[in-house]
């Protein structure tokens, strides 16, 4: 073999190695330090402002995709869950057939941000073609209207949930 392979065989290899402890350190990285929290609550002022929105203009609302139509539940019930109150207000999520768990935990559908309410503290499911809310053993609590949740409870659409400061509302 020539000098000038053994070379580039050496190069290689270290370029290689480098690979390795660059992926280790992005593994070790992602594991430490975890899921990336992005603060909610300046995030809607940097979007309008770079839309080109005005100060005391509200963001716009999100517009359905086209070529869609949003999935509704049986009997023409509700639709989409939207914040009313709190951080979040104005945040609109669609309902499907699937349960939505609200918390601060990352993986928790609707995360709050919000120091009131619990990791994984309500879950919000259809049955029977209705929905009901049920509080996971939250420290503040769940509340329907003005009675707090002691176990899988009936939400009628308009009526308000109360999740730590936000609440929430089933809408058609």
């Amino acid at each position: 073999m020539s000098e000038l392979t053994v070379t580039l065989l050496r190069i290689g290899y270290l370029a290689l190695l480098w690979l390795l402890v660059l992926s280790a350190i992005t593994v070790l990285r992602r594991d430490l330090y975890g899921t990336r929290i992005i603060d909610r609550r300046r995030a809607p002022a940097a979007r309008g402002a770079a839309a080109g929105a005005g100060a005391g203009e509200a963001p716009a609302p999100v517009a359905e995709p086209t070529g869609r139509t949003p999935r509704r539940t049986r009997g023409g019930g509700p639709s989409r869950l939207v914040v009313t109150e709190g951080p979040l207000r104005g945040t609109t999520l669609p309902l499907g057939s699937s349960a939505v768990l609200i918390g601060r935990a990352p993986s928790c559908t609707l995360v709050l941000d919000d120091d009131y309410s619990s990791s994984r503290h309500a879950r919000l499911f259809p049955q029977d073609g209705q929905w009901f809310v049920e509080d996971l053993g939250s420290t503040n609590g769940t509340y329907v209207g003005d009675h707090r949740v002691e176990r899988a409870t009936p939400v009628p659409t308009g009526t308000s949930v109360r999740v730590g400061q936000s609440v929430l509302e089933l809408q058609r």
